[in-house]
């Protein structure tokens, strides 16, 4: 069946489609518009069909009540995933990195419009848009390690440091600290630092909009391709790295002592 934006309707998450521009907000401010499985699953399918859909000629990406998203739900996954076994969380590994790989394989500009919170899989979600603009007092973490995991998480490993570089790239994802919006701007992580991310990402998705869009999907595409090194295979490496570290006892614990509201204790198996 032929994708539709103008019919379509999420579920997950909310859809707008005006002017040859999509919007996808994530819309659950309750939790931080926290994603669990089902909405993954939506946003990757979603963006899948982007790739064969002309008609749709920017995406801008926000979050609902005053935040972007904070990442997995803690609650409808992280108890899941301790429960499975590893050939169950590859699955679920590889379908979070299909998630980064259709957005970066559909031919529309994406752009974030970052507010409040940006962490975990969504600090990933924002780091595999094209362009990401936050608000002065957004921040943004990649939280991978506090819950027993590594950073290689959704393509992290292979995106964070051609955006920012290794060594910066290493601070955030070994030690999971905050990186202020003023931070991201300097180390160019955000494109722009404004008072309404969302009213300037919609602008400029307006002004991509109306540009040669074959042009324009040509040189996200040579961005892509002209890396140094594989996505695809950075993918498939952290897929396995983070199923195995879903299988250790420091996960365990950590899922345990968030539940409680209570830190962690490591104890490195």
């Amino acid at each position: 069946m032929t994708f539709d934006p103008v019919s379509f309707q999420a579920t997950h998450f909310r859809w707008e489609f005006r002017d040859c521009i999509a919007t996808i907000s994530l819309n659950d401010p309750e939790r931080n518009n926290a994603l669990n499985f089902d909405s993954y699953d939506e946003l990757r399918d979603t963006f899948w069909q982007l790739k064969h859909t002309r008609v749709v000629k920017a995406v801008v990406v926000r979050g609902t009540g005053g935040n972007f998203c904070c990442g997995s739900d803690r609650e409808a996954i992280g108890g899941s995933l301790t429960r499975m076994d590893e050939a169950a969380l590859r699955q679920f590994t590889r379908m979070t990195g299909d998630l980064v790989r259709a957005m970066r394989s559909c031919p529309q500009p994406v752009i974030a419009a970052v507010e409040g919170v940006c962490s975990g899989a969504g600090a990933v979600l924002a780091a595999a848009c094209d362009m990401r603009f936050a608000e002065p007092g957004a921040t943004t973490a990649f939280l991978f390690g506090r819950f027993g995991l590594s950073g290689a998480d959704m393509g992290a490993c292979a995106i964070l440091p051609r955006l920012i570089g290794h060594g910066r790239a290493a601070e955030l994802l070994l030690t999971g600290r905050e990186m202020t919006a003023e931070e991201g701007l300097a180390w160019g992580f955000y494109n722009r630092v404004v008072a309404d991310p969302f009213a300037d990402a919609s602008s400029l998705a307006a002004e991509l909009a109306k540009g040669p869009s074959i042009a324009l999907a040509i040189t996200k595409r040579q961005l892509e391709a002209e890396w140094n090194a594989s996505l695809d295979e950075a993918l498939e490496m952290e897929a396995r790295a983070q199923a195995h570290c879903m299988q250790t006892d420091d996960f365990r614990r950590a899922c345990l002592a968030l539940a409680s509201n209570e830190q962690p204790v490591f104890q490195g198996n």
